[in-house]
């Protein structure tokens, strides 16, 4: 019997990260809510006299210069993306959130283009969208591109829609794709950040490490206390990759959060420039993503504080001193056993700590000097997406590593032997950038 997938109804309120990537993985559908915002700003966008950027200038450098009917002109322009194309789930969670973010108001685009983005979304309909050719401060090649394939100009299976000119910068001033791909990237990290505990406590039991580490409060102590049974600690203080490992995952949890927070914002907000609002048009720098930038270095860089943990605490499972078997977990003395698992763990993590540089040091300084800075979210995003993989890899030696317990511990109980296998689970899908569970 089939099930039908869960559907959200876009309000431009309440979109989250989570739902943006069930829908950008197909595991949901769209449906439309009220889009009396939508349609006073189109109604005011009309009524609009004197200049307007983008609808009665150009834009950048040409922010002075009078044009008439050139927004097709800008869409064929702007429509030179670089590098390969974009994966299915990200073009389609950035349909719907631009769709979500139009519905919020303030764009000023024709209300009928709406439920044409909502097929698109549901019918799994995505542009040939190029990888590269924005820097955070909208995702303009990526949107244009879009808008040719409704006007029929470009090849897609989705709808077409004959985009007014006045409608071509108003629909590209967003960073939808950018916070696309910030969505799915978090989503899968939470998944990640989640089994991690997991993991964690399946190399405590093989260890004998003490428990009294989680008298600390917060989520990651208290998640260990409901997982482990007790133990008599085979030493008065263990490494730290135990012993400091819930003040510094806990601050992993909290900066994801905090990012996951921002970018739901972002989604739900009106985030063009200029903005239609109160009967007028509002310049403004809104499509600025310095804030998103901000909190997706700090994750990745979190990313890399709990990483090394557990590869310390791999590096625990290789030494007789805490495991007593052979060392690396050979079966015979003078074996290698899982040696090779810390050579492949520290490769990962040395691939995480380049990821995890920071975009916000960089700068740029384009269309003759008018544009003079730059969020760089979509390159922050694009490295919390790569950041997935040796994440995963990582956490996936030292449970590998973990497995090969001392016989004298324990089998994992009921509860902790759930919450491996979905662990597992959550592995599998963030190493294959699939949709998790």
């Amino acid at each position: 019997m089939t099930t039908e997938p869960p559907e959200f109804t876009l309000d431009g309120a309440t979109l989250t990260c989570a739902q943006a990537t069930a829908i950008g993985y197909g595991q949901a559908r769209v449906s439309l809510g009220a889009t009396d915002r939508a349609e006073t700003a189109w109604r005011s966008a009309r009524s609009l006299t004197g200049p307007v950027y983008g609808r009665t200038t150009g834009v950048g450098a040409n922010k002075e210069v009078p044009v008439h009917d050139r927004g097709l002109d800008l869409l064929r322009s702007h429509a030179g993306g670089a590098g390969p194309l974009i994966a299915p789930e990200q073009a389609t969670a950035m349909l719907a959130i631009r769709l979500n973010q139009l519905l919020a108001g303030g764009s000023g685009v024709d209300p009928a283009l709406l439920p044409v983005l909502a097929e698109a979304v549901n019918s799994r309909a995505y542009p040939p969208i190029r990888k590269y050719g924005a820097i955070g401060t909208g995702d303009l090649t990526a949107l244009a591109t879009t808008a040719l394939c409704l006007l029929g100009e470009l090849p897609w299976s989705g709808p077409r829609f004959p985009l007014a000119s006045a409608d071509a910068l108003p629909f590209l001033s967003s960073n939808a794709l950018t916070l696309a791909d910030a969505a799915l990237a978090t989503t899968a990290l939470h998944d990640l950040l989640t089994g991690t505990i997991t993991v964690a406590a399946r190399s405590w039991q093989a260890v004998s490490a003490s428990l009294e580490p989680l008298i600390a409060e917060g989520p990651t102590a208290t998640t260990l206390t409901s997982l482990l049974p007790p133990i008599t600690p085979a030493r008065i203080q263990d490494p730290y990759g135990y012993r400091t490992f819930p003040q510094v995952h806990d601050a992993a949890l909290n900066t994801l959060k905090s990012a996951q927070s921002t970018i739901n914002a972002h989604m739900n907000a009106a985030g063009e420039n200029p903005v239609i609002k109160d009967g007028r048009a509002w310049h403004n720098g809104n499509f600025h993503t310095g804030p998103i930038a901000l909190q997706l270095d700090a994750l990745r860089a979190a990313l890399v504080q709990t990483a090394t943990l557990s590869t310390a605490r791999l590096a625990t499972l290789m030494d007789p001193a805490h495991t007593g078997k052979h060392p690396f977990l050979a079966a015979d003395e003078g074996g290698s056993g899982a040696l090779i698992l810390e050579y492949v763990a520290c490769d990962a993590l040395a691939t995480l700590r380049q990821l995890a540089t920071p975009v916000t040091l960089a700068g740029a300084v384009l269309s003759r000097g008018v544009e003079d800075h730059a969020g760089f979210a979509t390159q922050a995003a694009r490295a919390c997406l790569a950041a997935r993989e040796p994440y995963t890899v990582v956490l996936a030696c030292e449970l590998v590593a973990a497995e090969r317990a001392p016989a004298a511990v324990q089998p994992a109980d009921g509860n902790l032997a759930a919450e491996l296998d979905l662990a597992v689970s959550r592995l599998t899908c963030a190493r294959a950038g699939s949709a998790p569970e």
